[in-house]
């Protein structure tokens, strides 16, 4: 399994990690068993799967528990935290720091919060400080709302926002900046430009992941991407059961290719 030292060798600016998310150990095992060497978590996965709410701060135990039975099967993960399921920055540490125990290679803290607004900076800044002092060879990916879920501001106005909290995030003591949302190539290679430390974006439907390199992007997640798709497959799968018509997703495992899976 990777270590932190390692997982942070993989965020190459110009030939990106592809971070795929999992929602619970089967797709994390799967998408292991399917060549990739480390796994996120997604929040809307883990909430959506248990009964819970994303973006509530509600997920703080299903998220250990999850990283318990990945890190548990020798797959490297690291764990979308939201905001910390805190506001104390010493609780989100101590929080962070038994993720680590269990052998989490980092996290993703975002700087939004239950509300669904952008809080203060200095809030964030401090979480992050205390992640960094308390666990410091965790890969700590800050991540800025500012595009996700910002207000009306034009886009170079998000764009300086973006930056200003980035570089105060890796002062911090942040590993790398995270900014969500839907993306221009202007804008990434802006970011890419501007901010000191590997930039990881979603997955964009506009722009190859070919593209994302030649801008300078160092990671690429998926996001609640593969937990939608799976929704979607599930209820394509079963209408055409319904219409007596079989349709399987292209890709669809056999039962002796689960079982048979280590």
């Amino acid at each position: 399994m990777l270590t932190p030292t390692e997982f942070r060798s993989l965020h190459r600016p110009g030939s990106p990690l592809i971070l795929p998310n999992a929602w619970d150990l089967a797709s994390a095992r799967w998408l292991h068993a399917s060549g990739h060497r480390v796994v996120g978590t997604t929040s809307l996965g883990v909430a959506f799967a248990t009964g819970l709410r994303d973006g509530a701060g509600e997920i703080a135990e299903e998220t250990l528990g999850l990283v318990r039975k990945v890190a548990g099967a020798g797959i490297a993960v690291t764990a979308d935290i939201e905001a910390g399921f805190s506001s104390d920055p010493d609780e989100v540490a101590r929080y962070v720091a038994e993720l680590a125990e269990l052998g989490a290679v980092g996290v993703n803290i975002e700087d939004s919060d239950t509300t669904g607004g952008l809080v203060d900076p200095s809030l964030a800044v401090a979480k992050i400080a205390a992640i960094a002092a308390a666990v410091p060879n965790l890969y700590v990916n800050a991540r800025t709302d500012v595009f996700w879920i910002g207000d009306d501001a034009d886009t170079a106005s998000k764009q300086a926002d973006a930056i200003a909290r980035a570089d105060r995030y890796l002062e911090a003591g942040a590993s790398g900046v995270f900014v969500p949302g839907v993306l221009t190539p202007a804008t990434i290679a802006a970011l890419t430009a501007s901010i000191a430390a590997p930039l990881n974006v979603l997955v964009q439907q506009r722009i190859p992941v070919a593209e994302l390199a030649r801008l300078g992007v160092a990671r690429v997640s998926t996001g609640s991407l593969l937990f939608r798709a799976a929704l979607g497959a599930l209820a394509d799968t079963a209408a055409s059961v319904c219409s007596g018509e079989v349709r399987q997703p292209s890709g669809t495992p056999n039962y002796d290719e689960v079982v048979a899976l280590d």
